[in-house]
């Protein structure tokens, strides 16, 4: 995109709102203007979070969506923020330039509703407000710095399809800088309420930085797993959570980087492949097989593994231990795997605030295989 990409006017105006309509300036022009678009026929989410930058665009169809346009980039941008307290200037460039890639793809799609969240990083980060202006000036996207209640209302909605009939789910998301838990109350026409959301400011890139002086891997992961573990006891005696595990009356949603990996690698799949991962059952059992295979992975492997891949390795080791408490608390016999989450609740909600009768349940349903994590 050249150099810092403006909106036109005699004064720079202020950020407009999320879910406006946005036409992201063209690199060689000097004005471009935002504009309102109720009905417009493509929405787009963005979801900028600790470790990645996410886009998709989409539109509404047969009472879901379908997916037109997407990128995915690791910038890490909560890179040593919770030991600073602020977003480093390498951390802020990575997230900008992989920005700057969603505002190109954005403007192949001229008209299309736009919300860009940001998360733990941002709202950690005591010049999240420096960034937030700096996003604007440089890509013309307005980031929403949003709450933690919003961030696990949204993930759940996306993942709303894949719940059954049990009345109860935990529902979870692991990030690079925070770990939200949903403890959910599910009625028998599948509507949702959410009884108490926790979130734990422990994702895999600040686990990894706090543990990363204990040498022993091996020690390193049970440290994590215990912290994890300990954070998450009083929140699950707080809702009675045993007493529903007895009963059988529990079930469990994760949505996260590490699970889908865990479920590819148990799939033993040569390549990531979501439509084969979205939506698959993953059994404990075979969970914990995973686990102990990436324990035993040195650095080059996991690195050259087709379901890890270089940018992810080093935090495998983290995300397999939070993953691992999560399953200490509420040890079921499987979970359900997601391959969907903050980005997906956005556009649900988009469309359906522009009238379009998009049934969370029904969003990208077409993607949901049921797989044997043994296969």
């Amino acid at each position: 995109m050249g150099g810092h990409a403006v909106l036109d006017g005699p004064d720079k105006p202020g950020m407009p709102q999320p879910g406006t309509a946005v036409q992201v300036p063209d690199g060689g022009a000097k004005s471009s203007r935002i504009v309102d678009c109720i009905t417009a026929p493509l929405y787009a989410a963005i979801d900028l979070g600790s470790s990645n930058c996410r886009l998709l665009v989409a539109r509404p169809c047969n009472d879901g969506f379908k997916v037109i346009d997407a990128f995915s980039r690791v910038v890490r941008l909560g890179e040593g923020v919770r030991e600073k307290g602020y977003l480093c200037e390498a951390a802020m460039d990575r997230a900008i330039d992989a920005l700057r890639v969603c505002a190109k793809k954005l403007r192949r799609h001229p008209g299309a509703k736009l919300r860009a969240v940001a998360t733990e990083a941002c709202r950690t980060a005591n010049n999240r407000d420096e960034f937030v202006h700096r996003v604007f000036d440089e890509t013309g996207i307005s980031l929403d710095i949003i709450n933690p209640d919003e961030e696990s209302r949204l993930a759940l909605q996306a993942c709303s399809a894949l719940l059954d009939e049990r009345p109860y789910a935990v529902v979870f998301d692991i990030g690079g800088g925070s770990t939200e838990i949903c403890w959910i109350k599910v009625d028998k026409t599948g509507k949702t309420q959410c009884i108490e959301t926790l979130s734990m400011p422990c994702g895999v890139l600040c686990l990894t930085e706090r543990y990363a002086t204990v040498e022993e891997r091996r020690e390193r992961f049970e440290a994590m797993r215990t912290e994890i573990r300990q954070r998450l006891e009083e929140f699950a005696k707080r809702n009675c959570c045993s007493d529903m595990l007895d009963d059988d009356k529990v079930q469990m949603v994760g949505t996260s980087g590490t699970v889908t990996t865990f479920c590819g690698i148990a799939l033993g799949l040569e390549r990531y492949e979501r439509h084969k991962v979205d939506g698959s059952d993953l059994r404990f059992d075979d969970a914990e097989r995973v686990t102990e295979l990436l324990l035993r992975m040195g650095s080059d492997k996991r690195k050259g593994h087709p379901c890890i891949g270089n940018q992810r390795a080093e935090l495998m080791d983290a995300g397999a231990a939070i993953f691992a408490a999560i399953r200490d608390i509420w040890p079921l016999a499987t979970l359900k795997v997601a391959d969907r989450g903050l980005r997906e609740g956005i556009l649900v909600d988009l469309m359906r605030a522009d009238g379009h009768a998009i049934d969370p349940c029904d969003a990208r349903r077409h993607t949901v295989s049921h797989i044997p994590a043994s296969s």
